[in-house]
């Protein structure tokens, strides 16, 4: 048999109870924001919360990676060093960056992750991020499944992909035009997200093809279909987006794919999970039931068109069916699911909107809605709001348990108890107590004692008596010995899920390049530094730090084209023009690449 492969199931945390609840339906890692320098500024947790994320996690020996994937400016180096200490002490186990400067900083010996707002999307710059001693890397969401395996095939770093939740219209990392418009950098954890906005699309002559449409709203992403295909290219992390997601959402989501992966490792024992501990969710998950907007394999297996929501922006849910019948104030649904009071629904009209109604009651097959809407027949209903599921996750929706084994021994003078865990780790406690015979026999009554172990993350799976004789011992001293026993397994877990993380050897290769643009996102003098060192002799200042016109502020692999049914395989690259409020975007097609850029225009 080949060598198991540890697979991470890599979960989103807005907050430590959000991260708590990951671990309990299945996560084996927890991504969670900082205080500041979080490419989302909205999800930032102190230092003590994140303590109590990670001691929460290692118990099951599950990992939390800290994201301060923002870059930093001068006057901000020294906060930043100060802080990558404070995370270090907290006992998390990595740190997720996108500023290069940070590798000049006087560092911990605490792992680095790659952000995919680097830009990660060749064997060249994996490679070179792997020479720099990173021990993860987060792969470009555009990726087909052939990219990906190419660049495993070529380096030896972990790698990490996202696997579902929302998608950036353009390349991480690459999109300026949240700060060029309002001044609220993406790249500095502030995106005002104008790709989930409504534009008018023309043609350089004039032509309307769309009005009012969120052009450059995609779909979320789901590849719950293709985890196998992935591991089998050589990813090991896979990554749920969201950290702005509630609680429902992560809990949901995470118990979904946690079941999808499980189901692969059952028939793929090269692979297994990287944490301890069998999750058992209260409720059935489904992705259809949280928030999204379609879904969507994205580049995966090459382009497609099921990949832009262009009517809304907003989650459309699962859909359960059509209108059969409307009566004055109720309607049927063809093939419905059950509908139930309070539940939230909605449909796109005739004008191609969204729009959306409450449930008052329902009566047999009959819906009464709060109030009637423009409702036709044949008309696809989706919900978006499932009013019990809802409810099934606002509870203890799940619990997680790591199996451990016991024996029950004689020594001469009382008993030992020893415990051996799933991950094979021993521990052996002793009761002092002179034996005495019981007149019925105490193995059902031991076993209970000792298996009381709601509270704990522990589960007794076998029970053996190593006993010459019936010897009775008292409930009391049972549980007094269960508990020293948990408390002795809980003391060895936590050494052996302890750090020994080293400061990797830093290979500094030339790039080769006189210049780097303003793409590489250099915004303070250590990355200048830095990018010295790689053998680079100029460098242009970040978007962030000076601003610059008529340069692309968007670079996107979504063909506007394509998704229209404009595509002319490069006969025709003509640009269009996307207009919003005040804005004009000029968007051009590079057809020999599949590379779209959007920059800033002017109104006449």
């Amino acid at each position: 048999m080949k060598n198991v492969r540890k697979i991470e199931l890599l979960a989103p945390a807005k907050d430590t109870e959000i991260g708590i609840a990951a671990i309990d339906h299945g996560a084996d890692a927890i991504y969670i924001g900082a205080k500041g320098f979080s490419a989302r500024s909205a999800a930032g947790n102190s230092i003590e919360d994140i303590k109590r994320l990670v001691d929460y996690a290692h118990l099951f020996h599950a990992k939390v990676y800290v994201a301060l994937n923002t870059i930093i400016k001068n006057d901000e180096v020294a906060a930043v060093e100060d802080l990558i200490w404070s995370i270090y002490r907290a006992n998390a186990d990595a740190i997720i960056i996108q500023d290069m400067g940070i590798l000049e900083m006087n560092l911990p010996p605490i792992a680095l992750h790659a952000s995919t707002q680097m830009d990660n999307r060749s064997v060249a710059k994996v490679h070179l991020l792997e020479q720099l001693g990173f021990a993860q890397a987060v792969l470009a969401r555009e990726l087909s499944l052939n990219e990906i395996r190419e660049i495993a095939n070529h380096t030896q770093i972990p790698l990490e992909v996202f696997v579902h939740g929302s998608l950036c219209t353009s390349y991480s990392g690459q999109c300026y035009i949240s700060q060029a418009l309002s001044e609220r950098s993406a790249n500095r954890g502030e995106c005002a997200q104008y790709c989930r906005l409504p534009y008018n699309l023309s043609t350089s002559s004039g032509k309307i093809l769309a009005t009012n449409k969120h052009l450059l709203s995609l779909k979320d992403l789901n590849l719950s279909n293709h985890l196998e295909e992935l591991l089998d290219a050589g990813v090991s992390s896979l990554k749920i987006e969201g950290r702005l997601k509630d609680l429902a959402y992560v809990k949901n989501i995470t118990a979904y794919y946690r079941r999808r992966l499980d189901e692969v490792f059952e028939q793929r024992p090269e692979y297994c999970a990287s944490s301890s501990g069998k999750s058992t969710p209260f409720f059935l998950p489904n992705p259809e039931k949280s928030f999204n907007r379609g879904f969507t394999s994205y580049f995966l297996h090459g382009r497609n068109r099921e990949i832009a929501s262009i009517h809304t922006p907003k989650s459309l849910g699962e859909p359960i069916g059509n209108i059969r019948d409307l009566g004055s104030r109720y309607f049927t649904i063809q093939g419905r699911k059950i509908i139930n009071n309070g539940d939230g629904l909605c449909y796109i009209n005739e004008k191609k909107e969204l729009e959306g109604f409450r449930v008052n009651k329902v009566e047999g097959d009959k819906v009464f809605p709060v109030e009637m809407t423009r409702l036709e027949r044949g008309i696809t209903l989706y919900r978006n709001h499932d009013q019990i599921f809802e409810k099934e996750l606002s509870k203890k929706s799940a619990e997680r348990k790591i199996t451990i084994d016991l024996v029950m021994s004689e020594n001469v003078f009382g008993y030992t108890l020893s415990a051996i865990d799933e991950d094979f780790n021993e521990v052996a406690v002793s009761l002092e107590l002179n034996k005495e015979l019981a007149q019925k026999n105490q193995y059902e009554n031991i076993r209970t004692q000792l298996g009381k172990l709601g509270n704990t993350p522990f589960v007794l799976s076998k029970l053996k008596l190593d006993f010459t004789g019936n010897w009775f011992i008292p409930s009391s001293l049972l549980g007094d010995l269960r508990r020293k026993m948990v408390d002795a397994l809980l003391s060895v877990r936590k050494i052996k899920c302890s750090r020994f993380q080293t400061k990797k050897d830093i290979i500094y290769p030339s790039l080769g390049n006189n210049t780097l643009s303003y793409l590489a996102n250099i915004s303070n003098d250590a990355s200048i530094s830095l990018y010295k060192k790689l053998g680079v002799n100029k460098t242009e200042p970040a978007f962030e730090i000076e601003s610059k016109k008529n340069v692309p502020l968007m670079y996107t692999k979504y063909c506007l084209r394509y998704q229209l049914g404009l595509c002319s395989q490069g006969k025709d690259n003509t640009p269009f023009f996307l207009t919003t409020g005040s804005h004009k975007l000029l968007v051009e097609f590079d057809c020999d690449i599949c590379q779209n850029t959007i920059t800033k225009q002017s109104f006449s």
